[in-house]
């Protein structure tokens, strides 16, 4: 098995978590993918997983090697794409879907920008704050923030956004500013349960940290909570990308942060990656080449 090939091999077991399901997506046998990995684990001379008999786990080695692997076969598959399909132009209908906050804020200036190059494209934008299911619903592309739980969907990174902690300066100079997740507990929490559906929030990598609170004012819309804390009424989480302009006219101040999780990735998910649209190719790209969604940073 070439070394391409072992790559695939590799980010499926990475992806999926197993050898059986990577060898399902694959269309090869276990044992098969089980020598793929084995071989480019031998060429690096790493280990890139820990097995047991119940898990299979990325070393800090795979880790880091993962990503870099993704990019690389990224970068296969499309420039086969474009190879394969040279005569084709995006057309015809073109269907998206998105969170409803990002897409109202982010999602839909770009889709309008990439429509207005593309004038045979019919598009129609759907915002969702849902999973929707691609094939049974006819879309042709979906914006996800996090990391996808469908192994059968393929997914392509176009940024990233923290989730931070925030309130009002006001706020914090009467009740204080709290220096661990646990002082939480002696703070007003706004609680928006389509951020957070339990009553808890999670710090550190994975999630470790949990902290449990008793909301004094709940609501399932981000708007709501942030007009709630930017009044001086309590603490709350949000995406960053939700509360950037805020953070930096300085109506509300990110705190905790470094007890944040990981940044989540902004994707672009299809459900194939063979023989891929013209338009779902190309509106890939337009994302890459001329939206700004790294959400890191409110520097």
């Amino acid at each position: 098995m070439d070394r391409l090939a072992s790559m695939r091999a590799f980010v499926a077991v990475a992806d999926l978590e197993g050898f059986t399901p990577a060898a399902r997506r694959l269309g090869l046998t276990p044992s098969t993918v089980t020598r793929a990995v084995a071989s480019l684990e031998s060429s690096l001379g790493i280990r890139l997983f820990e097995r047991t008999t119940r898990s299979v786990v990325l070393t800090d080695a795979g880790a880091r090697y993962v990503d870099r692997a993704r990019r690389i076969l990224d970068d296969v598959d499309e420039a086969d794409a474009a190879a394969q399909s040279v005569r084709l132009r995006p057309q015809g209908r073109f269907v998206v879907s998105a969170p409803r906050s990002f897409g109202r804020m982010h999602v839909a200036p770009a889709f309008s920008d990439f429509l207005a190059e593309h004038e045979a494209v019919r598009g129609e934008l759907l915002l969702e704050d849902r999973l929707v299911n691609l094939v049974d619903e006819g879309v042709d592309l979906a914006v996800r923030i996090g990391h996808l739980s469908d192994g059968a969907l393929v997914a392509s990174r176009v940024g990233a956004t923290r989730r931070v902690v925030v309130a009002a300066p006001a706020y914090l100079t009467r009740v204080g500013t709290p220096a661990r997740p646990e002082a939480l507990a002696d703070h007003e929490i706004v609680w928006c349960t389509a951020l957070t559906p339990s009553a808890e929030w999670r710090f550190g990598v994975e999630g470790a940290q949990r902290v449990a609170f008793h909301a004094s004012f709940t609501t399932n819309s981000v708007d709501a909570a942030l007009v709630q804390v930017e009044r001086g009424r309590g603490v709350t989480t949000a995406l960053a990308y939700q509360v950037e302009e805020a953070v930096r006219s300085g109506r509300l101040r990110v705190v905790l942060a470094e007890f944040e999780p990981p940044a989540a990735p902004i994707q672009v998910v299809t459900t194939s990656r063979r023989h891929v649209a013209a338009t779902v190719r190309t509106f890939t790209e337009f994302v890459r080449r001329r939206a700004r969604w790294q959400f890191t940073s409110f520097d």
